[in-house]
């Protein structure tokens, strides 16, 4: 049997004092799932655990469900394994190690979107800003930081995200999901 580690992404949880979720309730949650190795990083919903079974899309069903029965509300997972992690940050088409994390975002999808989904969006509009798809990702270069994006706000909007989960991380997270989920 193998055991694959991943990177459950939990939208939207801590944020604005809204959907509060300690991470020390959140480790037994996983642990009483069957999850093994659960650890947390920071307090915006990020979860890695080791698991035999490789359905990323039962995994999320199974932690939505469970944090809706402990918590009282609904949040939107996403669960990825380390393959596709370290994919998403080695395609990384921006200078990565040249930008400070704040400036580099990826957004992650629930399914593979293309350029039509953001053809309303002029870059050029927004410039230094950018952005560039990946496999079930998108990049974002915010030279000031997302905070203050207006690029970020228009690829956010919910006429381009309809019908997707969408869970943003900077670029630190990026890497350190990806540290977090190698195998052991």
């Amino acid at each position: 049997m193998t055991i694959t580690r991943y990177a459950a992404l939990l939208r939207g949880i801590n944020v604005g004092g809204a959907k509060k979720v300690p991470m020390a309730q959140l480790r037994p949650l996983f642990a009483d799932l069957g999850y093994e190795d659960v650890t947390t990083y920071l307090q915006s919903g990020n979860v890695t655990f080791a698991a035999a079974d490789g359905d990323e899309a039962r995994h999320a069903a199974a932690v939505e469900r469970a944090v809706a029965d402990t918590f009282g509300f609904a949040v939107d997972v996403l669960v990825r394994d380390h393959a596709y992690l370290k994919s998403v940050r080695d395609a990384c088409p921006f200078p990565a190690a040249d930008l400070e994390a704040k400036q580099l975002h990826v957004t992650y999808f629930s399914e593979p979107v293309t350029a039509d989904r953001f053809a309303a969006v002029d870059p050029a509009a927004y410039a230094p800003e950018d952005f560039r798809l990946g496999d079930r990702a998108l990049y974002l270069y915010a030279p000031k930081g997302l905070g203050v994006s207006k690029l970020g706000v228009q690829l956010s909007r919910p006429g381009i995200v309809k019908g997707l989960v969408a869970t943003s991380r900077n670029w630190n997270t990026v890497t350190k999901l990806v540290e977090l989920t190698a195998p052991r």
